[in-house]
């Protein structure tokens, strides 16, 4: 029988250059899949699994390395505390080589094999090439709104290797979430500025996240401290209030913003990304681009913003509130990620930056179905001529600044 172990190598480096010599920690394992996950130091996000005690031993010579179970089970006997060991690592130099082996305790028959979780360096050397890393390593993203649009951009961003962020809700995850969040049931009534910091680091342990569970409308001051601070504002919020203030923070401190939203029930969605000196929200907003309605989500949050008006009795207000498929945001989803991924490697050399000639427009729509706003688009795969815009693909669309605009007419 064979287990498998995994190690957090920076904490493995810390332990073999202090002068300890062991030190208890913590293994989980799943249980029936015999896989461990020990750690020295607790993780910064809730471990997965079954904990037992873990010892971290530094053996002095190769003797000591080679009969570590005798230690181990003397010292199981001799301190109650060890009773319940369920593993042991062990190490040793030899030669300016770390030898490295584990255990458990009372089951000789059992062979543990060690795995390293990397450091940060080794962690997206695959993207190598299609994206510069260490570019993305160091730029900062604030992400506003973690319902199902911000929470899975954000871990699209981390996977990417993005390495800071700043997440602001102020919601809790309800019930109703579920169906298209990241989160699951096991994490209902936390805030969803935990629940994607976890997530992020669940991919990336090495980012640096901030978290701020407010109301942006109520802390304008704290919004605009995020947005001065950052290379790039994602505005993934339910409301218009919200998105115009971010839309006149983004112009006000010239910063590159990215909305993106679904439409009625799904049935489609639009990205628009604000450079500075070009077209702004407020350009858009009641365009001929921009007349769907929005999605509405959730009823408590529609009731609030006036969405819904006060005066809805609440058998049509709750009519009002549909849904779309989780895999019809997707596709808004991974444009956001995709357009994101562009700005944040602008002035690097890779493949991503091979897009800057397609994806050079202001705003981008896409058609989920053929149904209300979309009806008359043709299927995607019979368009004669190509004289009617097709569903399940992207257009984009150029616009000029408005002259009447209140927001950038004068940057």
């Amino acid at each position: 029988m064979e287990s498998l172990l995994y190690l957090y190598q920076y904490q493995i480096q810390k332990f073999v250059n202090s002068s300890a010599g062991s030190q208890l920690g913590v293994a989980y394992e799943w249980k029936g899949e015999d896989v461990y996950h020990a750690y020295l130091e607790y993780p910064q996000i809730a471990p997965s699994g079954y904990a037992v005690a873990c010892l971290f031993l530094k053996a002095a010579c190769k003797a000591d390395y080679e009969n570590a179970e005798c230690f181990a089970g003397n010292l199981m006997n001799q301190d109650a505390s060890m009773a319940r060991l369920g593993m042991v690592v062990v190490f040793c130099m030899e030669n300016g080589r770390l030898l490295k082996r584990a255990f458990v305790p009372n089951d000789s028959a059992r062979c543990v094999r060690i795995e390293y979780v990397p450091d940060k360096s080794n962690l997206y050397t695959r993207s190598k090439g299609l994206i510069e890393v260490g570019a993305l390593e160091k730029r900062h993203v604030l992400i506003v709104g973690l319902g199902s649009g911000g929470a899975t951009i954000a871990v699209e961003l981390a996977k990417a290797g993005v390495g800071n962020f700043a997440l602001v809700d102020f919601d809790r995850l309800e019930l109703h979430n579920i169906a298209r969040h990241i989160a699951g049931v096991n994490e209902l009534g936390r805030l969803k500025t935990n629940i994607v910091r976890d997530a992020i680091l669940g991919k990336n342990p090495y980012a640096n996240i901030s978290t701020h569970p407010v109301d942006i409308m109520k802390d304008i001051p704290l919004i605009e401290q995020l947005v001065s601070g950052t290379d790039l504002v994602i505005a993934a919020t339910d409301s218009l209030p919200s998105r115009y203030l971010l839309n006149s923070l983004i112009i006000k401190h010239k910063k590159t913003g990215l909305f993106g939203r679904a439409v009625t029930r799904a049935e489609g969605g639009d990205v628009l990304r604000v450079r500075p000196g070009g077209p702004c929200y407020a350009c858009l907003k009641g365009s001929q681009w921009y007349t769907q309605e929005e999605e509405i989500t959730d009823l408590r949050r529609a009731r609030e913003t006036g969405v819904i008006p006060a005066y809805t009795s609440e058998e049509d207000a709750d009519a009002m509130v549909q849904v779309g498929l989780s895999t019809d945001i997707a596709p808004i989803n991974t444009m956001v990620v995709k357009l994101a991924i562009q700005e944040l490697s602008r002035g690097t050399e890779c493949l991503i930056t091979t897009l800057d000639k397609e994806l050079d427009y202001d705003f981008y729509m896409w058609a989920n179905r053929r149904e209300l706003h979309f009806a008359n688009w043709a299927p995607f795969n019979h368009n004669p001529g190509r004289k009617k815009p097709t569903i399940l693909q992207w257009y984009g669309v150029k616009f000029p600044k408005s002259c009447d605009c209140h927001e950038c007419r004068n940057y």
